[in-house]
């Protein structure tokens, strides 16, 4: 995932993910960056969630639009996804910042992600992609967690 824009999985933007995506976008909150980013997730019952990046005057405080889409998500008693749409005006389109992609393998480590753009540029892949080794706790039969890559 290195160099221009790759469409990994050969496949399109959902229709219906990328207007919600679009949609998200234009809502997002970034007075100090003015780089706004839209996502929406398809939950595995078929639940559409959006999210946007809220920045803050705190830097570390603001959340990317991938960690909404999933915080609403979990809000609302899912716990996994079957597609990411992020959308961005950026060229090649923004993918998932390192935390967003540990957020994301948190859930759905198998998940479609597809990053698109306003010129229809691509990048796509599952989030075990643009997370290789990503980490998971898993519970052991005594109920302590261990780490899992």
């Amino acid at each position: 995932m290195t160099g221009t824009p790759d469409n990994a999985l050969g496949i399109h933007p959902d229709p219906q993910l990328l207007d919600l995506a679009r949609q998200a976008f234009a809502r997002a909150y970034a007075p100090y960056s003015r780089f706004h980013v839209g996502a929406a997730l398809r939950s595995v019952d078929g639940q559409v969630f959006q999210g946007v990046n809220v920045e803050n005057a705190s830097y570390g405080l603001g959340r990317c639009a991938e960690q909404s889409a999933v915080q609403a998500m979990a809000t609302a008693g899912q716990r996994s996804f079957t597609d990411i749409l992020v959308y961005s005006e950026a060229t090649p389109p923004a993918s998932p910042c390192g935390a967003c992609r540990q957020v994301l393998f948190e859930f759905a480590p198998e998940a479609r992600v597809v990053c698109v753009n306003q010129h229809g540029d691509i990048v796509s892949g599952y989030v075990s992609d643009f997370l290789p080794h990503g980490f998971r706790l898993e519970q052991r039969d005594d109920g302590h967690e261990v780490g899992t890559p």
